[in-house]
This record gives C-alpha cells, sequence and structure tokens, in this order.
C-alpha cells in the first residue's frame, strides 16, 4: 500500500475544555518501593504495566489529615460532572499542605483524552489520559494545590471533564476520581507560606484587583490540543514548503499576556506530547511523555502592572498566542490571576515605570531537496518594571523574559517519509524584587524522527527534555538553587494496516527524573520493554 504521511496520524487527542510555584505534580502507578524488574514479552501483548512516570510524589508533613472526594465520574462523552464541594470541618483552614490525587482507569480501545477540573470557576488541574490495553489500565496524578487555598476554604461548585467518544470501536470509558488531601499545621509543622490571598479566574478577559494588591501573578495552562495541526504545532510549515500542516508564520509559537492591549508577559510553550502522539502510541503505554498528566502552567509576575489595576476598575487581561493562523482553533488558555494583599494599606499606589518590548524575530528558511528541510529561528524580549508604595515602604519590581526557539525540520517527498524534526525553546526570566532576584532558565527540547519502511514498518525514535534553573541572588549572595533535567527517550514500531493481533509491536522507552538543589535531592529512572517496567533506579 501506499504510505499516506505521516505526521497527520499524530494525536487524536480531544479538547475537553474550554507554575512553578511549588513541587511537580506526578503519575504513577503506586508510591510503593519500586518492585522487581519484569521480564518483558517479544513484543507487546493485550496488557501492559499501569502508566508510571519518574516525578516525585508530593512530599507531606506527617501530620493529621483529612480527605474529601472532589469528583467521581466516567466519561463517556462530552457531559461535565458537577458537584459541589466542602472544606473538612475537622482539619481547619490552617493546613501546610493540600494534595490533589486523581486515580483513574480505562479498558479496551479509546484515544487519549484531554482533561480539566475546575472548583469555584478555577482551574486546579489540566491532565490528559493514558490509551488502554483491551485487558484494562490503571493510573494516578498527585498535584500539589496548597496554592489554591484562597478558594479551598470556602463551598465552591465543582466541574470537571475529559471529553471522550464512546461506540462500536471505541470502548474504553474513562473512571476517575479525585480527591484532596489536606495536610494540617500542628506544633512545628507551620502553615503552608507565602500562598496568595486571592485567587480569580480570569473571566471574559477582564479582572478588577482589590485595591491593595502588591503582587500578582497570573497562570495560564496553555495546550496546543484538538487533534488538528495546532496539537504539534512545532512541525507546522510556510505555505511555500509542500507538507501537511500549513501556518503561514511557520511553527514560532508565543504565549502572551496583556494588560489593557499592552503587552505584559511572553513566555515559550512547552511542546506537549500525549500519549497518541507521533503516529506511535506504543511509545506512551507504560511511560508518558513529560508533563503529559500534568499540563503545567506558564506563570508571569505582573507585579509591575499593579498600580495600573488597582484603580477599583475593570481591566482587560487577555492571553493569546503568536503564531497560530488567523481563525484557526486548536489552542486552549484557561488562567489564573493569583493575588497577594497589603494588610497594612487600603489602597497601594504606585506606577508602571518602564516598558521595552524587543520586536519579535521570526525566520523560516524552506529548502527543497531530498529531504525537504525547514529552518526556523524565532525570539522575544520583553522588560518591565514598576514600584509599588506599601505600608511597608516603596517597592520596585523588574521582570525582564527572553524566549528563543530553533528548529530543523525535515521530510521527505510527497508522503512525508521520514519525518525529523530536531528543536529547542528557551525561556529565560529575571524577577528583581529590592535587591532580591530570581533567575530561572528554562530550556525545552526535542529530537526525533518517524520512518515507514519497506515491509510498512512504521518506527519512531523520539528524546524529549524538560530542563530548569533556578537561583535567587541578593547583594551578589545566593540564597537558593535548583537545577531539574526530566528526560524522555523512546523507540518503538509496528506494522500498519493490518489488525491490532497482527501489528508485532515491540518498543523500549526510558525516563530519568533529576532535582537537585538546595533543599535536597530527588534522581529516579525507569526503563520499559514492549510494556514491561524493566527498570526502576532510585539514586539519591
Amino acid at each position: 500500500m501506499r504510505q499516506r504521511k505521516i505526521m497527520s496520524m499524530i494525536g487524536g487527542l480531544t479538547l475537553a475544555a474550554g507554575l512553578l510555584l511549588s513541587g511537580p505534580a506526578s503519575a504513577h502507578a503506586d508510591e510503593a518501593p519500586a518492585p522487581a524488574a519484569e521480564t518483558p514479552p517479544a513484543e507487546f501483548t493485550t496488557d501492559w504495566h499501569d502508566p508510571v512516570t519518574a516525578a516525585p510524589p508530593v512530599g507531606t508533613p506527617g501530620t493529621r489529615s483529612c480527605e474529601v472526594t472532589l469528583a467521581e465520574a466516567q466519561f463517556r462523552d462530552f457531559t461535565p460532572y458537577q458537584g459541589s464541594y466542602t472544606p473538612p470541618r475537622e482539619c481547619g483552614t490552617r493546613w501546610n499542605k493540600v494534595v490533589l490525587r486523581l486515580e483513574g482507569k480505562v479498558k479496551g480501545r479509546q484515544y487519549d483524552r484531554l482533561g480539566h477540573l475546575g472548583v469555584g470557576g478555577v482551574e486546579i488541574l489540566r491532565t490528559s489520559t493514558p490509551e488502554p490495553s483491551p485487558d484494562g489500565i490503571a493510573w494516578t496524578v498527585e498535584k500539589d494545590v496548597t496554592r489554591y487555598r484562597d478558594v479551598l476554604t470556602r463551598p465552591q461548585p465543582v466541574e470537571m471533564l475529559i471529553g471522550n467518544v464512546v461506540n462500536e470501536t471505541y470502548t474504553g470509558v474513562i473512571d476517575v476520581r479525585v480527591t484532596l488531601t489536606f495536610h494540617t499545621a500542628q506544633g512545628k509543622v507551620k502553615p503552608a507560606a507565602g500562598t496568595p490571598d486571592r485567587v480569580l479566574p480570569l473571566t471574559d478577559a477582564t479582572l478588577t484587583t482589590p485595591r491593595n494588591t502588591e503582587r500578582i501573578l497570573a497562570e495560564v495552562y496553555a495546550t496546543g490540543s484538538g487533534g488538528g495541526c495546532e496539537e504539534f504545532w512545532y512541525l507546522t510549515v510556510p505555505d511555500a514548503a509542500p507538507y501537511s500542516c500549513k501556518a503561514a508564520d511557520g511553527p514560532y509559537r508565543e504565549v502572551r499576556i496583556s494588560v489593557d492591549g499592552q503587552l505584559a508577559g511572553i513566555a515559550a510553550p512547552f511542546p506537549h506530547v500525549w500519549t497518541g502522539g507521533w503516529s506511535n502510541p506504543f511509545l506512551w503505554y507504560v511511560t508518558p511523555a513529560p508533563r503529559a498528566f500534568d499540563v503545567q502552567p506558564v506563570v508571569y509576575d505582573l507585579t509591575p502592572f499593579a498600580a495600573v489595576l488597582n484603580d477599583g476598575r475593570a481591566h482587560r487581561v487577555e492571553v493569546s498566542v503568536a503564531g497560530v493562523p488567523a481563525g484557526q482553533s486548536g489552542w486552549s488558555v484557561p488562567a489564573n490571576v493569583l493575588l497577594w494583599q497589603d494588610e497594612g494599606s487600603t489602597v497601594v499606589t504606585g506606577a508602571l515605570d518602564r516598558h521595552e518590548a524587543g520586536v519579535p524575530r521570526n525566520s523560516t528558511v524552506y529548502t527543497p531537496g531530498s529531504p525537504d528541510v525547514l529552518e526556523t529561528a524565532g525570539g522575544h524580549t520583553l522588560t518591565v518594571a514598576g514600584h509599588l508604595n506599601t505600608s511597608h515602604g516603596r517597592v520596585s519590581t523588574t521582570v525582564t523574559r527572553t524566549v528563543d526557539h530553533r528548529s530543523t525540520h525535515r521530510w521527505g517527498g510527497a508522503d512525508e517519509n521520514p519525518d525529523a524534526l530536531t528543536a529547542s525553546w528557551t525561556d529565560d526570566e529575571t524577577v528583581t524584587v529590592g535587591r532580591t532576584a530570581t533567575r530561572t532558565h528554562r530550556v525545552y527540547t526535542m529530537d526525533g524522527e518517524i520512518t515507514v519502511d519497506d515491509g510498512n514498518r512504521l518506527r519512531t525514535v523520539l528524546t524529549i527534555g524538560d530542563r530548569a534553573a533556578t537561583e535567587v541572588v541578593r547583594g551578589g549572595e545566593r540564597l537558593s538553587w535548583s537545577r531539574l533535567d526530566d528526560t524522555y527517550t523512546g523507540d518503538a514500531s509496528f506494522t500498519l494496516g493490518v489488525p491490532r493481533e497482527e501489528r508485532h509491536a515491540i518498543g523500549t522507552s526510558a525516563e530519568r527524573y533529576r532535582r537537585v538543589g538546595s533543599d535536597g535531592c530527588y534522581d529516579r529512572s525507569l526503563k520499559t520493554a514492549q510494556g514491561a517496567l524493566v527498570e526502576d533506579l532510585r539514586r539519591c
């Protein structure tokens, strides 16, 4: 058979929804010590190991805790679960940590699906689902949601949706239960420090802040999804290049936030790969790509605009994704605004003192040949500064952010076989408050290729990296630091155009998650083969 264009097979994920403030979420089969390595079969069978990632579980203080069921539902279509939440009386509101835990199970045949969970209109979880085995799988996701304390102290409506399609072919019903566990502050265990006083959903792009606001963060759960080309936006090409997914300006994307039409923040989007991605679900059956189950929000420090926003009026705060073709859908950007208030002031005044936006760079160079090649280089810079007259003195905040994208996309002829991408994204940010500077260097990488041979065997080889380095410096002295390196590698192949039992699929994957810094060390690595977990090592 003549092979159809390869990358058009990516995904299948359906959009269901319409921060580095704490530790990462984790997704894993259980939290027990690692079991003995499994002996892998010669090829994938009808069952495999439950999904597991190398990310750490959320640390807890060991104090008295209370559990509340937040949502419990079976998702068969696009009907949202709607319920109510009441905080647990027996644990009060002095919490050291609040941990969200999603427990899911599904069996049969089903695509990957994207879901969201909101409490009081505030999105507290965005996630995707694994693709099931015929015999069934179970998985969990943990997330530290302590920063949503303001929302969780009061009764709230709850809405959750994992949009799904169930019919004679796609039989997998997604069964989930979500709980919150409240860990109390007792004795030497203090209430969580630094949580915002208010958390507001950014509804209708309108924001009115309390007039004594002295710090503002916005978090945006930005995802390209929905099954169209923006699900794999990093592979789009300008109109002049002969490739199945087009975007006039090529693959450069930038997530922006503005205040009253003025650019207030820029960020590089994370290149999410869902569990049907890169044409090959056998890559992801046991080990998902970084952030696939834990969609971390982009975070912007909008404190330089606090004086502008503190006038008691409603302001336009809008999120957009630069580079998306006009009129084309495919991105979801729900946002929350986190506010800290000055207890000693009724009104905090000040000014936006500096706003310097560079000219966005975006160059694409298409070279026809065998293979065709598209080279892309883009980037942007933004510096904003402002001051506030607080009850504890004048406080100046400066935010500088620089984003950069470089990629080389190679594909072969009309069938786009092979199809390969090497890409990197950097996002550098410095937030200076008074004499204290927090510097964060983020790097996302992707290096992969899909090929189909003469025997109609599709093979995907892919490496994805999620890295970050942060340090806090005051007066030349380093107060704290951390380094994160989460790297996934996979190699899987199967025969196209045949029944499932004749695919003869094989595949290996590995993930190593390393985080070191002034607060300790975590280092775990996983390896799989044909759906079996063959290695689980912990080095710290």
